[in-house]
């Protein structure tokens, strides 16, 4: 993405943000979603008049993979920022500039379950039921692929770089650091 098609998509200049500034949005974004998962669940459990805890609990894991699948699909590719990255003034664009459609939005959120399904594995095929140890191997887990990030000169995830979908700094700060884009023929000049 050049410059000028970061400075018309009001993102700065096309660089990653810092991670600890990344890491930051994703927990806050943990914090937002907390309150989706409760009230889906709240549904869910009046919906098929569940009793139990337990009963039902693979419906509802799907349920709640589909409601945040939505979530996230629908905020990348309309304003190309959910709640938690407008608060912390990241956008997610195309190679283009552009929020990204909604099949690539779709894709990354099924790539981005990277972040946790390698330490989920293994802690299901070791068997550990601590939810402390759990816990510790997921946080270990997740920090793990944020470095992978170390490995790309441009810093970015790998499932965005499968996507062809980028994290970049919406502050204004950044906004104004970026040359503004040539005036488009027969435009009045600035």
């Amino acid at each position: 993405m050049t410059v000028a098609a970061a400075a018309a998509a009001n993102v700065g200049p096309a660089r990653a943000p810092g991670l600890a500034r990344r890491l930051a949005c994703f927990v806050y974004e943990g914090v937002l979603l907390f309150g989706v998962v409760m009230v889906t669940g709240l549904v869910y459990g009046l919906a098929t008049d569940q009793r139990h805890a337990l009963a039902g609990a693979t419906g509802l894991k799907a349920t709640l993979f589909v409601v945040l699948g939505v979530y996230f699909v629908y905020f990348w590719s309309r304003p190309g920022q959910t709640l938690a990255m407008k608060t912390w003034r990241l956008r997610l664009v195309d190679a283009e500039g552009r929020a990204p459609t909604a099949a690539r939005a779709l894709l990354r959120y099924l790539l981005a379950w990277l972040w946790f399904l390698p330490a989920l594995a293994w802690v299901g095929l070791s068997g550990l039921r601590s939810g402390g140890v759990t816990a510790a191997i997921v946080t270990t887990g997740v920090l793990a692929y944020a470095g992978l990030a170390f490995l790309r000169a441009d810093r970015q995830f790998f499932h965005d770089a499968v996507c062809g979908t980028r994290v970049l700094d919406a502050s204004p700060r950044a906004s104004a650091a970026a040359p503004a884009p040539a005036p488009a023929p027969g435009d009045p000049p600035r």
